[in-house]
């Protein structure tokens, strides 16, 4: 376990579903995008997260994929499988259902919609740790589920079960984030799930980030986590503002339509989504591909 956890500090991909011009899933693209981010230097690969577009995955998509990112990743660096769900039983009989080789741990977004409360959240935490053979990741983003999963119930879990081993903070709120990382239990993995306040967060004692950006520069944003992890603020502050821009852009119209712009113009996967998601104006890929072919 204490071999995963330092692995899982650093940077990891919250990594694209690529598809055909047909819009079935593009398998030979994942294998490019598996070396493309292990050769820049990630530390970690997240699979089936919401810039997946893991909703619009079939049951028999999402285990052929997940074999394929497995395979491609030939035990290189630990992969993170996205499994989450609004309806707790549902989810528990998923993960014991599921093959999930190959994966080290999962990460587990706060149940969408319902709006559990707090205890809620606990007992549905609990029961999914109990129920699963690998360490699960919390993850807290309520601009998607409009649920806050607050410090005191990540903390409480976080000292309840050994198998929970961090949590994917994207709450944009540098309270909070700083009050997880002042409470949190030795060897709790606190990580960012927000690329531009994910800098400011190591420098203050997170572990790193899943990052969507690293997607597509994976070089330059490894860089800028590692700086912040050696806590040099000037190169972390310098980087982080030449690289704002670039984040600026890719998600001015929504994740992942903007990173897939960004890896298209890298011939890396085609600039496909699927409904309701679409890629991004023409005036917008035009400023992204001026980016990348000038910075990468």
């Amino acid at each position: 376990m204490n071999n995963l956890i330092q692995n899982l500090r650093g940077v990891g991909v919250a990594i694209i579903t690529p598809f055909k011009n047909d819009f079935s899933v593009d398998y030979d693209s994942i294998d490019r995008l598996v070396n493309y981010v292990i050769d820049g230097g990630v530390n970690y690969i997240v699979v089936h997260g919401t810039t997946g577009e893991s909703s619009t995955l079939t049951e028999k998509e999402k285990i052929e994929s997940r074999k394929a990112f497995v395979k491609s990743n030939n035990e290189r660096v630990p992969l993170v499988i996205g499994i989450g769900s609004n309806y707790t039983d549902s989810l528990v009989r998923y993960i014991k259902k599921s093959n999930l080789e190959g994966f080290s741990a999962i990460l587990s977004v706060t149940p969408y919609y319902n709006k559990p409360s707090q205890e809620g959240l606990f007992q549905h935490y609990s029961i999914t740790a109990k129920s699963s053979k690998i360490p699960l990741i919390l993850y807290n983003v309520p601009g998607r589920t409009s649920c806050n999963m607050e410090p005191k119930t990540v903390i409480r879990l976080a000292k309840s079960h050994k198998n929970i081993i961090g949590i994917k903070e994207a709450k944009e709120d540098m309270y909070q984030m700083c009050e997880l990382i002042k409470n949190k239990p030795k060897d709790f993995l606190i990580i960012s799930g927000d690329d531009q306040t994910a800098p400011i967060s190591v420098l203050n004692g997170a572990d790193g980030v899943i990052s969507v950006a690293a997607g597509s520069i994976p070089k330059l944003f490894s860089k800028l986590i590692e700086n912040a992890l050696k806590r040099d603020k000037v190169k972390t502050h310098d980087l982080l503002n030449y690289i704002k821009p670039f984040l600026k852009l890719i998600f001015e119209e929504g994740n992942p339509s903007g990173i897939k712009a960004a890896l298209s113009s890298k011939k890396i996967c085609k600039n496909i989504l699927r409904l309701p998601l679409v890629p991004v104006s023409a005036n917008l890929l035009t400023k992204i591909e001026k980016f990348i072919s000038e910075n990468t």
